[in-house]
């Protein structure tokens, strides 16, 4: 799996400002971007900020093997740093490499890259009969398959795994198929399962605008790679190693990752261990121009937070340019 397919930067124009305002104001050039992916946004932040340093995460071997290639090729060795690792290991990192308020911005694009999707053998999409692995770090052999937990689960875990993730309303119907099917044979593709949701649908909702299978993929993607534990675990501690002035910015694409995005920066600004200002009084979402471009911008939303010298604000730093979006 070496060849690393093309990937459109989602919201790059509003992610290279929030960040280059977190830079201007803190006076740091140091940024972290803790979801590298094909390191579109990483690159062009790093052409965008003149002086900068950005140490980039992410755990999918291919996206690490390209990154580590791009980086040569584009001349870009000792200003990106690629950092083999799930970004809940960032704050540890940050910890050992003494960059407590050393950073002016951090990136999370919690999308699934177009790589992923579109790699049929890693078995993200229904698209195409192939493994059902979903594993972000196809490399470590202890992290159960999707294939693992559908052939493992009882068949109530499956239906909540479904419905909690997935908020798919006929998770019960499709647990109980799957738990049938396995019965006379192993689960192990796409396409097993892309079938049973397809036909646990009413024939009159199955060609509808959202295929059956959706939800449920969404599901076991989240589960396999635990997605939204790690996203609660790792929020909160971040803002020490931002600069006062500092940005953290969060795109996420479904209403769970936006949720949790959301409460955790109410959070974080009420209990006032490190003082922070929200930016985005509403998410700020793709232009027209940009859907045109890329359709997956549609569900993208982009949250962020502004660590401050004091409670109340930052010298010098306006809030309206957001807020009023």
């Amino acid at each position: 799996m070496t060849e690393y397919l093309s990937h459109y930067s989602v919201l790059l124009k509003e992610c290279l400002e929030a960040l280059e305002l977190g830079s201007k104001t803190s006076g740091s050039k140091i940024f972290a971007d803790l979801t590298f992916g094909a390191g579109g946004h990483t690159f062009a932040l790093s052409d965008h900020v003149s002086g900068s340093t950005i140490y980039s995460t992410d755990q999918d071997p291919d996206a690490l093997k390209n990154g580590e290639e791009n980086i040569k090729r584009r001349g870009k060795e000792g200003i990106i740093h690629l950092l083999p690792m799930n970004f809940q290991e960032f704050p540890e990192w940050c910890e050992k490499h003494q960059m407590h308020g050393k950073i002016a911005g951090i990136l999370m694009d919690l999308g699934v890259s177009s790589h992923q999707f579109d790699k049929m053998e890693r078995g993200f999409s229904f698209r195409a009969d192939a493994p059902l692995d979903m594993r972000m770090n196809y490399g470590d052999p202890s992290i159960p398959t999707a294939a693992d937990l559908l052939n493992t689960l009882s068949e109530k875990e499956i239906a909540d795994t479904i419905f909690n993730y997935g908020e798919e309303r006929l998770s019960r119907k499709i647990a109980a198929r799957i738990v049938e099917l396995r019965q006379k044979e192993k689960i192990t593709t796409t396409g097993q399962i892309e079938d049973i949701c397809f036909h646990s649908y009413p024939a009159k909702d199955r060609h509808g605008k959202l295929h059956p299978a959706t939800r449920t993929f969404q599901a076991l993607r989240i589960a396999v790679n635990e997605e939204l534990t790690v996203l609660e675990n790792t929020l909160p501690k971040l803002l020490p190693y931002l600069s006062p002035g500092g940005v953290l910015a969060v795109i996420s694409f479904h209403s769970l990752e936006d949720r949790i995005v959301k409460h955790t920066f109410k959070e974080i600004v009420e209990k006032k261990d490190f003082p922070a200002i929200i930016l985005t009084k509403k998410p700020l979402t793709a232009t027209d121009e940009e859907l045109s471009q890329n359709s997956r911008s549609r569900s993208a939303k982009l949250r962020l937070l502004q660590r401050v010298s004091q409670p109340g604000g930052f010298d010098g730093v306006k809030k309206k340019r957001y807020s009023q979006i």
